[in-house]
């Protein structure tokens, strides 16, 4: 016996409907979240059930793969579909033409959906707790990383509309010195005040060399006439910078906080060795293609599935005469990020991943589509190292392209 549950989730409550194989509506309920409305799910698929339950699967379509709720549904022995948003889109207008929506309705979509096309939707992974672990301190990692550009962003535009001989003094804002001598003396007056004194403590500090020329120079640069904004303008801008400044360097320090523990959680996974054993992969870049993969072993049942959920791999479409393969734009843009990062190292440490860009290359490939060919190349050669268990080895991954050259 099957039975199909249809959960539309928020963050407070679930609307969930049970519906048997024949598409009849068996329940229907408003849950809270949490254990009581779990608890409250178990009792109705258990009273549509009865003494059935031991032989029976139940099949949950959701619109979410993560959560407490997601894990607890799988912790049940459930087969837990994760529906993407936009088929649920899809089929919600196949169903209602008129562009009506509930909650309710949203419930009965996703039993009926995943009643009648279970067989293409994904199940959610069942990664390890090490796994997730990597993925949870990988992406607070590069989430920090992108607000400290964001906040330097910040700063340049800032300094650009009161103190542009600040951008001239400091090659790097977000250096320590830079942070610093802004923190301190935040506006044009205050930093024409600064001595070569403070200039060279601050650089000394941050470790720099040649202090005296440096400091000349920065001192230089920022007693330069500019032009400028009224006081009581120049005095909000000095008030925004030294914020700026006090947040960014707080964004830096928890960078280097959290690459630690990158390194500390990757390390202890099982399958460190052979991710960082590829070319183009450390501890970091490592970390985040597995915590953006996953660890399930049955998950990508093909090289090729690998990488079309990695977006690497191109697309077609075909219509009559006409027919374009074009690069997947609709991907997980943390993996593909960390894999073309890893191409791009690649290309410079791995002789066979060079000569197989420069093959692209005389395709009249562009830069970054020879690089997501390589990209692509290196998430198969992974594919094949973690199903069998084994580091990467130069000569065995590019075989089959060192044969076909020979020919």
């Amino acid at each position: 016996m099957r039975l199909f549950v249809g959960d539309d989730w928020s963050e407070a409550h679930h609307h969930v409907e049970l519906m048997n194989a024949a598409g009849r509506r068996l329940a229907k309920a408003r849950l809270p979240e949490g254990m009581a409305g779990m608890a409250r799910l178990h009792a109705m698929i258990g009273e549509q059930l009865g003494e059935a339950v031991e032989d029976a699967e139940v099949v949950v379509g959701i619109e979410t793969d993560r959560g407490p709720w997601v894990l607890a549904l799988m912790a049940a022995g459930y087969t837990v579909l994760a529906v993407n948003p936009l088929q649920a889109a899809r089929n919600r207008e196949r169903l209602a033409v008129s562009g009506a929506k509930s909650d309710a309705a949203d419930a009965h979509m996703l039993a009926d959906m995943v009643r009648t096309d279970s067989h293409q939707q994904r199940p959610v992974a069942g990664d390890t707790a090490q796994a997730e672990a990597v993925k949870v301190v990988t992406r607070m990692h590069k989430t920090l990383i992108w607000e400290h550009t964001r906040h330097t962003q910040r700063l340049w535009h800032a300094l650009r509309e009161y103190f542009p001989a600040a951008l001239a003094a400091f090659d790097d804002l977000d250096a320590p010195e830079a942070l610093e001598l802004l923190a301190k003396a935040p506006d044009p007056a205050s930093a024409a005040r600064l001595t070569l004194n403070q200039i060279s403590a601050a650089l000394k500090r941050a470790r720099r060399r040649k202090v005296t020329q440096r400091a000349a120079r920065i001192r230089a640069a920022l007693r330069t006439e500019q032009l400028g904004q009224p006081a009581a303008v120049t005095a909000a801008y000095a008030a925004s910078t030294r914020t700026l400044t006090r947040v960014l360097a707080s964004v830096i320090e928890q960078v280097t906080v959290m690459h630690k523990e990158v390194e500390a959680y990757f390390g202890q996974h099982p399958a460190a060795e052979i991710i960082g054993s590829q070319p183009g992969l450390g501890a970091i870049l490592g970390a985040r293609v597995l915590a953006e993969f996953g660890d399930d072993p049955v998950r990508y049942t093909t090289t090729k599935a690998r990488k079309n959920y990695a977006g690497t791999s191109p697309i077609t479409r075909a219509s009559g005469k006409e027919k374009v393969v074009a690069a997947r734009f609709v991907h997980n843009d943390r993996l593909i990020d960390a894999l073309l990062t890893q191409a791009s190292i690649a290309i410079t440490v791995s002789p066979e991943a060079r000569a197989y860009y420069e093959k692209q290359r005389a395709r009249d490939a562009d830069y970054n589509t020879a690089l997501r060919q390589v990209a692509n190349r290196l998430v198969g050669i992974l594919h094949g190292c973690l199903k069998t268990g084994t580091p990467y080895d130069e000569a065995t991954a590019w075989s089959h392209h060192v044969q076909s050259a020979a020919a």
